[in-house]
Parts: structure tokens; sequence; C-alpha cells
């Protein structure tokens, strides 16, 4: 007889951050719609700190699609996107209808034939800067990768490799620009940390988070222990 507590049989660490996605899924499809019928959740933090991994888990767990910012960004436009997306993607899924952005390819430096989004229960916009003001109106909830970032650009360098190494000295630069002039985490409803064997889910600041906040303060006592 046990206790119900999963353990990873090779290091009996336990395993119950794991479980968190699916306390999560559960309270984020629980949320009102906050889009036309759709509740839009946005994954941020900063480049190379795991959002599309995370996103990528929850979005299958919710059976939700993922729009990615980097389809919506270009070179010219690192964060100048916000008319894109709100033409192209906001105004359609709020009105319940199929949503077609562009987007773009980050080798032909040109931006490519449309690709649909449709309106469903549940849409995750995953990138730096899906906290943004303009953004926040239209979100059900706002995750946050908590990763400082230096760790998380030196994650994204070496994913990326010498080549990018000069694209990387100028997203630095910009993304800072773009957190110290419209920062997202303090507005963060969950607090998302990556640990072994899952992820943590903590509570954002009680000030700024608001009613769609799913992870209690004695949850995140619990998951610190």
């Amino acid at each position: 007889m046990t206790d119900g507590t999963e353990l990873d049989p090779d290091s009996g660490r336990d395993l119950a951050p794991g479980r968190d996605l699916d306390r999560a899924s559960a309270a984020l499809r629980a949320l009102s719609p906050s889009c036309g019928p759709v509740r839009l959740i946005a994954v941020d933090g900063h480049a190379g700190s795991g959002k599309s991994t995370f996103a990528a888990r929850l979005a299958a767990r919710l059976d939700a699609p993922v729009l990615h910012l980097d389809d919506l960004a270009s070179h010219e436009e690192l964060f100048a996107w916000t008319g894109r997306i709100r033409e192209q993607v906001l105004l359609p899924l709020s009105r319940g209808e199929v949503a077609r952005y562009h987007p773009y390819d980050w080798n032909l430096r040109a931006f490519g034939v449309p690709r649909e989004l449709p309106p469903a229960p549940v849409v995750l916009v995953e990138g730096v800067g899906a906290g943004r003001r303009a953004l926040r109106p239209f979100l059900a909830a706002l995750l946050w990768m908590e990763r400082d970032p230096e760790e998380s650009w030196t994650r994204g360098r070496h994913r990326d490799g010498p080549a990018q190494s000069e694209f990387w000295d100028g997203w630095t630069v910009a993304e800072t620009r773009h957190f110290s002039e419209d920062p997202s985490r303090p507005f963060a409803d969950t607090l998302v940390r990556e640990c072994p064997g899952g992820y943590e889910l903590l509570a954002g600041s009680p000030v700024t988070a608001g009613p769609n906040q799913f992870i209690t303060e004695r949850d995140s006592a619990r998951t610190r222990k």
C-alpha cells in the first residue's frame, strides 16, 4: 500500500512537480473565455528560458494550438509586432473566427503564406513579450518562466550555435530594453520553474496577480518542500 506519491524508479525523486501540469491544465480549462470564445494563455519569459518546451507539454495536455511569437516578429521588428497580432490573430479570435497569420521565415527574411489558428477553447501564445500590456486585456492567464536572463541567454546561445552569435548580441540588447519598458513578470498569474522530473508552478505576485491565478499560496508552499 502506498500514499499515492509517484517516485522516479531510478532516482527515487518525487515526481509531484510533473503532476502540476495536469492540475494546471484543469484549472486553465475552467477559466472564463478572454478573447471571444477563447481562453488565451500566454507563456512568457526570457529567450532561452524553456518557453517552447513548456508550452508544447502544456498544449499536449490541453489539446490546444500554440501561436509562437517568433512567427510574428521579424529581423526588423523584434518587438514591433503588436499591430500584426491584433489584426491577424486577436480580432478574428475575439469574433469566434479562424485567425490567419503570415509566419515569418527567419532564413528567407520574408513572411510566408497564411497559417490558420482556430478559435479553440484554449489557445497558447508563446514567446518573449507574450504578456506585454497590449496583449494582457485578451489573456485569461499569464505564465512566466522563472529563469534569470543571463542563464536563459546562455542556454539559447548554446542551442543556436556560433552562427547565431551576432543575432544574439543584438537580441539581448533589444530584450533588455523591451522588458525595462514593458515588463511581463510583475503581472504573471503563475511562475513556472523547471525542475528535475517536471515543473514547479508557483503563485505570482499577490499584489499584481488577478482572479485568474490558479496556483494558491498554499500550493506554492507545498511545492517548495
